[in-house]
């Protein structure tokens, strides 16, 4: 099959080099010149494990292209993926300018009849309208919607892809349904065939439940701080319950990146426009928002006032083998540290170099571990990248004025934390005041 992927995103390249991998000849279309060349040299503009080796060998084989010329694609093409970003207005709701415009320069190029695939998390409707749009702007020629919602996680995008749970195809044409499936089929992963309106409905409401899995244990954590028990052995006896299930149930700082939280204010307020309340997702959101400055409130109750602390950052994308900030937690700390006069020093092994665009320039980032903690007052750590999770404990105690650590993401035992001069701070866990 001839295949056209609008966007070089985490969502569009991935299925673009995952569809060229099962076989498809694949041409990836992006506006941005620069990106496109360093995607031709088999460089990833995102970081995401596994992407490049599959990038370079499906080039290499001839199946993956990249350019900026999206009308000689869209012209080639059998089908057609768009996998824009659609960001959120500030009300919430979903922005489709880019969508729109996909639409605009598919419709202008296309010859032959062809079927347009949404990857693109979408307002309930939007494939609907798209499917109007196409009908105006290009009678001359069939276009066929189909919803195809994705649900990969970043930092393990390129497995989930190969191994997911399902393929979600929702289409009012049999055959064009049938034409995507068979694309899809080699992945030998269940496919769910359904209506428009239920697909797009299916990405919304899994991202909000999976939110409100986290943000009833973190709850729950809040719970057991103050009553005595620990919220890991809490999560482990909840998941035994096959009813429950054990994922999403561990305690932190709450959800970030590109997703869950687009995702769940753009259903609220889809839920609003249809005069429909959603209590229930709007406490997800408010309990999110306030743990986030979980550590905030720890690090003020240990040391009463933070004005000349020095606070070591680790971790700054919103979770590991990402270099994602989008909504990461390492902003919203950043900045009301800052507020209260301390010195931040951050580090992070992948994402420094977005993390300096976006976070306050006062921020001072670290070259290594060590250096980020060197004679500092406390250390938070926000994002659960194994390099802290395997860190010798020593090296607290050895380079820290007072190894006080703030863990965000539960990434000590407990047991091994006693072992040591430190005092210790996590999610729903018992606090460790090990200092003299």
């Amino acid at each position: 099959m001839n295949i056209a992927v609008v966007g070089t995103g985490y969502v569009g390249l991935v299925t673009g080099v995952a569809l060229a991998h099962i076989g498809h000849r694949v041409t990836c279309v992006d506006v941005d010149q620069e990106k496109v060349d360093c995607l031709r040299q088999g460089i990833s503009p995102i970081y995401e494990p596994g992407i490049e080796p599959l990038m370079k060998e499906n080039m290499e084989a001839g199946r993956l292209f990249f350019t900026t010329d999206g009308a000689s694609a869209f012209r080639e093409a059998d089908v057609i993926y768009v996998a824009v970003g659609t960001p959120e207005n500030e009300d919430g709701s979903a922005n489709l300018t880019y969508l729109r415009q996909a639409v605009k320069d598919i419709a202008s190029a296309v010859t032959k009849d062809v079927i347009v695939v949404t990857k693109s998390t979408v307002p309930i409707g939007t494939n609907h309208e798209m499917k109007r749009m196409f009908a105006e702007l290009a009678p001359h020629v069939r276009i066929e919607v189909v919803s195809n919602p994705e649900f990969l996680r970043e930092g393990s995008a390129i497995h989930d892809t190969f191994h997911g749970d399902r393929i979600v195809i929702g289409a009012d044409d049999e055959q064009a349904a049938a034409v995507v499936a068979d694309i899809h089929r080699p992945f030998g992963i269940p496919i769910f065939q359904t209506d428009i309106r239920s697909a797009e409905m299916i990405k919304y409401a899994s991202n909000a439940f999976l939110a409100a899995k986290i943000s009833f244990i973190n709850e729950i954590a809040n719970i057991c701080e103050k009553v005595g028990a620990d919220v890991e052995q809490v999560a482990a006896g909840m998941g035994m319950d096959a009813r429950i299930g054990s994922s999403f149930l561990r305690a932190g700082i709450g959800y970030g990146g590109s997703c869950f939280p687009k995702d769940t204010k753009a259903l609220a307020k889809i839920a609003a426009n249809i005069d429909h309340h959603f209590e229930l997702l709007k406490a997800v959101i408010e309990v999110n928002n306030k743990q986030q400055r979980k550590l905030i409130e720890k690090a003020k109750e240990r040391f009463g006032r933070l004005a000349g602390k020095r606070v070591a950052l680790l971790g700054l994308s919103f979770k590991p083998n990402t270099d994602d900030m989008r909504e990461a937690a390492s902003l919203v700390v950043a900045r009301e540290l800052l507020a209260e006069q301390a010195i931040v020093v951050a580090y992070d092994p992948i994402a420094m170099g977005k993390a300096a665009h976006v976070l306050p320039k006062e921020v001072i980032y670290a070259d290594r571990v060590e250096q980020a903690l060197e004679r500092a007052d406390a250390a938070m750590i926000l994002t659960e990248w194994d390099e802290f999770r395997q860190l010798d404990l020593s090296v607290y105690v050895n380079k820290m004025k007072t190894p006080i650590i703030f863990d965000g993401r539960n990434c000590y035992a407990l047991d091994d934390v006693a072992c040591y001069p430190i005092e210790y701070y996590s999610i729903g866990r018992k606090s460790i005041t090990n200092i003299k």
